[in-house]
């Protein structure tokens, strides 16, 4: 579809509203999902790095009885 102008794009033939209404929803459902995502990894990078060291002091105490 070709349209005359700029103001004749963002109106849509009348159903701008409702075009421009769901890219916005659809847009900031994308980001949250980012978002979400990276701070399921922060928190998972996070409790990898305390698995770690908890494993760490283990075996320093089973060297330590040994």
């Amino acid at each position: 579809m070709q349209f005359e102008s700029w103001q004749a794009f963002i109106e849509m033939g009348g159903y701008g509203f409702y075009v421009w209404l769901a890219f916005g929803v659809s847009f900031l459902a994308l980001a949250l999902v980012v978002v979400q995502g990276l701070r399921a990894r922060s928190k998972l990078e996070q409790e990898f790095v305390k698995e770690q060291q908890r494993q760490l002091r283990l075996a320093r105490r089973k060297q330590e009885v040994s």
